[in-house]
């Protein structure tokens, strides 16, 4: 049995275990699944934890080797100018799309103000916690990309200061001549390959890890949250499905020349740990190993493009913040005209560029949003109207966003394929670049 299957059955033994631990009429069968889970849960979090202890040495690593051995430091340029090209132009068009979906539903519309003074005010105490954050500024931001410490950096998991010291070192390598080269380049290989061979153990563990995390949520929060909301969650699932079949797999086939449905073989070990987990970083490891191993992209690439896209590029994150925040604007009569509208695309860009790679990220970058389109001191109440539901579309929104990473991925890696080469000298060149022909 392939490994996506035995996740894809531990996900559903979870979500069965899960429902029968909060169904009260199977009495004390129920009092004892539900107490076997909650004792259980802690094992899930520590694969969560093993997972994102490859996190670090594995970027440092390969994106370092990949850098160092580009030959030429200008290609690192043109790989991340088009790196920045696919997470800025996924991201519009997603946020775009979760506008259009929320339009067409009317989101929030024809409520009278006893209803939505009872909506507001349901959560209060989970908004007050979520508003305290305040969104950086541009400067602020800018700076932030620039580590002080490298290792301080990696020790708080701060990716994107990492990913920017990494390729300054490993460009200057490019620099470097001679047996101090090879060897710290040797060092890093090793590393590299160390961390590989601990991400295939830890994924023989996936499975029962996913039926462990997945058992858990269920048995904590219950399905039945969805009802409460149920057009605001399904219009986010399908703006989130429209904006994959519109964008990602037009994007996968005409750009990056790979079949769906073989892609989606190759990967689905790593989005379906990415729903169970509702983290695109602790899927990371396994993403990169999936985009090596199995999609033939170069390692100069999958080092680069996905590191980097776990913290910028969260398209499923646009789509949600945008029809979010119409939704809310509706809700309290805010007009929604083409000012707005436009606000809601940009912003809802800029604030999945801001958000982490962890569970629960989104739901308060979005207050950036809120903010912008004015709702000011009631951005408390409306982030409390989603929390309830948020942790289901932040699994989905998590596979997307690590759908579109590997989707960027290989139609960068295909990109730098020289495009007057022939089939064997494509994969001659594949070789060089450390892709599996």
């Amino acid at each position: 049995m392939k490994l996506q299957t035995k996740i894809l059955a531990g996900l559903v033994a979870g979500v069965l275990v899960g429902i029968a631990a909060r169904i009260p009429e199977l009495g004390a069968l129920q009092r004892l699944v539900r107490m076997v889970v909650l004792m259980v849960e802690p094992l899930g979090s520590m694969f969560i934890r093993l997972l994102t202890m490859t996190i670090v040495p594995l970027i440092v690593a390969s994106l370092f080797v990949g850098v160092a051995s580009l030959g030429d430091v200008r290609r690192l340029g043109r790989i991340g100018g088009k790196t920045l090209a696919w997470f800025l132009g996924s991201t519009l068009i997603a946020a775009t799309i979760g506008l259009g979906a929320a339009l067409a539903a009317r989101l929030g519309k024809g409520l009278d103000a006893a209803t939505r003074d009872s909506l507001t005010t349901q959560l209060e105490q989970h908004g007050s916690a979520a508003a305290q954050v305040v969104a950086p500024t541009f400067t602020q931001s800018l700076l932030a990309m620039i580590p002080s410490n490298p290792f301080a950096a990696a020790a708080q998991g701060e990716l994107l200061p990492l990913i920017v010291a990494v390729c300054i070192f490993g460009a200057a390598a490019t620099a470097v001549h001679g047996d101090g080269k090879r060897a710290v380049v040797g060092f890093f290989d090793g590393v590299n390959e160390l961390s590989m061979v601990v991400i295939r153990w830890l994924m023989k563990l996936a499975p029962a890890a996913v039926f462990v995390l997945i058992a858990a949520t269920v048995a904590k929060s219950g399905l039945d949250l969805l009802r409460s909301l149920a057009l605001y969650c399904a219009v986010v699932l399908a703006a989130t499905m429209a904006h994959v079949v519109i964008t990602l797999l037009p994007a996968l086939r005409g750009g990056a020349k790979l079949g769906v449905m073989d892609f989606l073989r190759k990967t689905g070990d790593v989005l379906m740990l990415a729903f169970s987990t509702a983290s695109s970083s602790v899927a990371l490891p396994v993403s990169i190993e999936a985009a090596r191993d199995r999609l033939g992209i170069s390692n100069e690439v999958a080092s680069f493009v996905l590191p980097t896209g776990v913290t910028l590029n969260k398209n499923g994150a646009a789509v949600y913040k945008a029809v979010t925040a119409v939704f809310i604007a509706n809700l309290y009569g805010i007009a929604l005209g083409p000012g707005t509208l436009l606000t809601i695309v940009l912003v809802s860009t800029v604030a999945a560029f801001s958000g982490a790679g962890v569970p629960g990220s989104s739901l308060v970058t979005t207050l950036i949003v809120l903010n912008a389109i004015g709702l000011g001191a009631h951005s408390e109440a409306a982030i409390a109207l989603v929390v309830a539901v948020d942790r289901p579309l932040d699994m989905v929104r998590s596979m997307v966003n690590t759908l579109a990473n590997l989707v960027g991925a290989a139609w960068i890696s295909r990109s730098e394929i020289p495009a007057t080469t022939s089939r064997s000298e494509r994969d001659a060149w594949r070789s060089q670049s450390g892709q599996a022909t």
